[in-house]
């Protein structure tokens, strides 16, 4: 049995060296699970776990959330095998899963089936990490606000010129408020924000939206984040409660494939 953890940089991201037998045989879960919250994001480069093997290794995780083809969810931009594929070219822009959910996901594992020649990367910001080093009076005004979250915030930046039946597509989903300031479990907190954060309430709209555009910069700057350039068979796991994410664009012919699970949550925000 193998298990190495290398940290990648100083406030994100860890790899793991292991092997097949380890990681399905569960007796590293609650390590991983603990370097999970501790890093962010999860490595496991090369691992080239099977789709039954990454199925059966989540699963000693946590439960997995009925997604695709028992629990495995393709990712690609080829609409012929995700219906789904048009909403993911919001994934472009710096997210967490699930914005309209009391209980997101607790975490995703990603693993590279086929990569794009051009783009395709994907960022990793810890917005715990970002929440850490803001001053402290400034901790204590952004724990008092309270964010609306919209599907149409998440999209028109990426279809600029969306016709009207579109957008009334997004304005069926409802807009959910979230607090901006997640006080977790532990007593860690997090900064709650994404591409879905539209406005805040009680405050003037453009003043809302130029806070929120400052905060996503002061989160995203290079010291809270970790960029993947994917190879065949890498495995990535992030804590969909304490990171945003985002994926470079690549063409839609590229052909890039990932194959996800997703663990269901089990803290509601708060």
């Amino acid at each position: 049995m193998s298990f190495i953890a290398r940290n990648l940089a100083e406030r994100i991201a860890t790899e793991i060296e292991t092997d097949h037998a380890t990681l399905l045989g569960g007796t590293k879960a609650a390590d991983i699970r603990e370097l999970l919250e501790l890093r962010g994001i999860l490595l496991f480069p090369r691992i080239n776990l099977t789709d039954a093997e990454q199925l059966a290794f989540s699963r000693t995780l946590g439960e997995l959330v009925e997604q695709g083809d028992k629990g495995l969810y393709k990712v690609t931009l080829d609409s012929k095998i995700t219906p789904t594929a048009e909403y993911l070219r919001g994934t472009v822009l710096w997210h967490f899963d699930g914005f309209s959910d009391d209980v997101p996901a607790r975490a995703s594992i990603l693993t590279a089936r086929k990569t794009s020649p051009v783009g395709g990367q994907t960022e990793f910001a810890n917005t715990y990490a970002a929440y850490d080093d803001l001053p402290a009076a400034r901790k204590e005004a952004l724990g008092k606000l309270r964010v609306v979250h919209t599907m149409a915030a998440t999209q028109r930046d990426v279809f600029r010129d969306a016709p009207a039946a579109m957008q009334a597509v997004w304005a069926s989903f409802p807009p959910k408020v979230q607090p901006l300031v997640w006080t977790h479990r532990s007593g860690r907190k997090s900064l709650l924000l994404g591409s879905s954060a539209d406005w805040i309430e009680g405050m003037d709209k453009a003043e809302g939206q130029a806070l929120l555009a400052e905060l996503h910069e002061w989160t995203t700057q290079p010291r809270f984040v970790y960029r993947h350039e994917w190879h065949v068979g890498d495995m990535v796991i992030w804590d969909n409660c304490g990171t945003m994410h985002r994926v470079e664009a690549y063409p839609d012919d590229s052909g890039r494939m990932m194959h996800r699970t997703t663990l269901v949550g089990e803290e509601p925000i708060a």
